[in-house]
C-alpha cells in the first residue's frame, strides 16, 4: 500500500512528479497508464496524480482509473493530466493559439486548496502545445496567464484538480507548495 499514485502517460516530466512528492516524505509509487483500476484501488491510495505526455489519445486506463476514484479519492492532473481530465468531464482541448515551452506568470484568480498561498501569482514553467479551450459543466478555472486563459481548474464537488504548467521542475520556484497544498488536501479527506 501506498499514500500515492503517479499514473505516467509517456511524458518526459512523469519523474519528477513523483521525485517531488516523495522528496516531501511521502510513500508514492510511479506506475504505467496501463495499470488497471482494481490494482490501484489494493494500494488504497490517498491522492492519484496523473502525469502528462505527448498525446491525448495514449492515456491507457487512465479514463477507468477516473471514473472509479474522483469521487472519493483526490485527483491532481498535470500538464495532458488536466487536458485529460477536461476532456473525460465533456470540455474542449484545442491546439493553443501559442504553443509554449517557456517560463510564464501565472495569474491566481481564485486562491483555492491546491492554490493556497499562492496569490496573486507566481512563475511556472509550461511546455504544451494543446489547452483547454472550454471547461466542462461543474468545473471553474483557478488561473490563467498572458497566453493560456485555464492555466488551472477544479471540479466544484469533487476533489479534482488540474494545472497546466509543470509543478514539478525547478522552473517552477513554487510548485513545491502545490504539492503541499495536495498532500494536505489528500491527508483531510
Amino acid at each position: 500500500m501506498v499514500d500515492y499514485i503517479v499514473i505516467a502517460n509517456r511524458g518526459q516530466y512523469n519523474h519528477r512528479i513523483y521525485r517531488r512528492v516523495k522528496y516531501l516524505g511521502e510513500d508514492v509509487k510511479m506506475v504505467q497508464n496501463t495499470i488497471t483500476p482494481e490494482d490501484i484501488e489494493k494500494e488504497e491510495p490517498e491522492g492519484i496524480i496523473i502525469g502528462g505526455g505527448p498525446y491525448l489519445d495514449e492515456v491507457g486506463n487512465t479514463p477507468e482509473i477516473l471514473k472509479k476514484f474522483y469521487k472519493e479519492v483526490p485527483i491532481l492532473g498535470i500538464c495532458l493530466g488536466l487536458q485529460f481530465i477536461v476532456k473525460e468531464f465533456g470540455g474542449t482541448i484545442k491546439e493553443a493559439d501559442v504553443g509554449e515551452y517557456a517560463e510564464a506568470e501565472i495569474i491566481v484568480d481564485e486562491e483555492n486548496e491546491i492554490l493556497k498561498g499562492l496569490s496573486p501569482g507566481f512563475k511556472a514553467w509550461v511546455s504544451h502545445m494543446d489547452e483547454v479551450k472550454r471547461l466542462p459543466e461543474n468545473f471553474r478555472p483557478l488561473a490563467h496567464s498572458a497566453t493560456c486563459e485555464i492555466e488551472a481548474a477544479a471540479h466544484n464537488k469533487y476533489p479534482v484538480y488540474g494545472v497546466q504548467f509543470h509543478p514539478e521542475v525547478e522552473h517552477t520556484p513554487r510548485g513545491e507548495e502545490i504539492f503541499k497544498n495536495f498532500i494536505e488536501l489528500c491527508k483531510r479527506i
